[in-house]
């Protein structure tokens, strides 16, 4: 047995590459990485992390740094289901789904970068090794595009050989976003697939009248339309506009889950690992799809992702998001250009080595 003998907590500020902007959050100009190593009395070291839109970083890395190191230290790092539960309630009254969500989620992180790694294993095999690839969809935050900038940004993911996109919604006008729908159609052709976001930005009957008009462009799935809470929200407009509904960047937790799968009727649950408690989160709502006869979905975090989604039978998509993590890592996310599919790392531990030098300009002291 070994033991859990500290836990360190970084904070990175890093700028995007350029303005990107969604219907609901606005612009963003930075994004946020709480890192945390947490090393063991054997010498071993197990890095986690979580990501934020530019808000709340820095209160996470303070709530990991002042209370979740308390429940970690002296722990035996192997029980992780153990530790999580214990995180999970230790700061509940206070502090239920939130920041906590993404606090448990990096220390979660790095317990199962731990295990990986003490296991000789890449995560995706160790949680199951269904396959080493997953079908993967360009998603820009790109509703500040202009319609140029739009066509070339998702022609620029079909040169990459990707086989699906995404495109914001959420213009003025449903007719501004039906145009924009129309024109990505007709440049990408009719074998790929595509989907359109409105980030929460709609009632839900301007979201039922938007399914009706976009049926003719053959929507995979039309992602958060409206306030995630409006799980009967949900239901009518997967209903009455008949079109498949995604979800679930602004779930926080597993029972939330099981709520917008049995009342709001989503077809695509979108469990991010950064946000709903880790590692060990993510894979009770990939066991809740499974059980619903659905596939599980990602978002962003693609780097961690790709492992997660490639080690089980019911995967769905992995989106390439616009906060570009991976960048700063020892392998950005992999495409195979042959098949458009994204290719799980084969290192031992959860396959994210972070570059600290080119993270190093970015550390902020908090």
């Amino acid at each position: 047995m070994s033991t859990i003998v500290s836990v360190t907590t970084e904070y990175y500020r890093i700028p995007l590459p350029e303005l990107m902007e969604d219907a609901k959050h606005g612009l963003h100009t930075h994004f946020e990485v709480p890192i945390v190593k947490i090393a063991t009395d054997d010498d071993r070291i197990g890095v986690g992390y979580t990501y934020t839109g530019g808000f709340g970083g820095e209160s996470i890395a303070k709530l990991i740094d002042k209370e979740l190191k308390h429940i970690l230290l002296g722990k035996d790092p192997a029980c992780v289901e153990s530790i999580w539960d214990q995180m999970n309630w230790g700061i509940h009254y206070v502090a239920r789904g939130g920041l906590a969500s993404f606090a448990i989620a990096a220390c979660d992180i790095a317990l199962w970068d731990l295990r990986a790694k003490k296991a000789g294993e890449p995560l995706y095999k160790l949680l199951g090794g269904h396959s080493n690839k997953v079908k993967c969809y360009g998603g820009a935050i790109d509703l500040n595009y202009p319609l140029e900038k739009l066509l070339a940004n998702n022609q620029r993911y079909l040169d990459m050989g990707l086989k699906a996109v995404k495109i914001k919604l959420g213009q003025k006008t449903l007719a501004e976003d039906i145009a924009r729908i129309k024109a990505v159609r007709e440049l990408i052709g009719p074998d790929v697939t595509f989907m359109v976001d409105a980030n929460m930005s709609w009632s839900v009957e301007k979201a039922i009248k938007g399914a009706k008009l976009m049926a003719p462009y053959d929507i995979l799935f039309l992602e958060e339309p409206t306030i995630p809470e409006d799980y009967e929200g949900y239901g009518r407009i997967a209903r009455e506009g008949n079109i498949a509904v995604a979800a679930g960047e602004n779930l926080r937790t597993p029972m939330e889950f099981q709520h917008m799968m049995q009342y709001g009727h989503v077809d695509f649950p979108q469990p991010d690992a950064s946000n709903v408690g880790g590692i060990t989160g993510w894979l009770k709502v990939a066991t809740i799809s499974q059980v619903n006869n659905l596939t599980v979905s990602t978002h962003g975090m693609q780097e961690l992702h790709v492992s997660l989604l490639a080690a089980l039978p019911n995967a769905g998509y992995l989106e390439m998001h616009s906060f570009p993590i991976d960048q700063y890592t020892t392998r950005p996310l992999v495409i195979d250009p042959e098949d458009g599919m994204a290719v799980a790392p084969e290192e031992p531990g959860i396959g994210v080595t972070f570059d600290w030098e080119k993270l190093a300009p970015y550390k902020v002291e908090f």
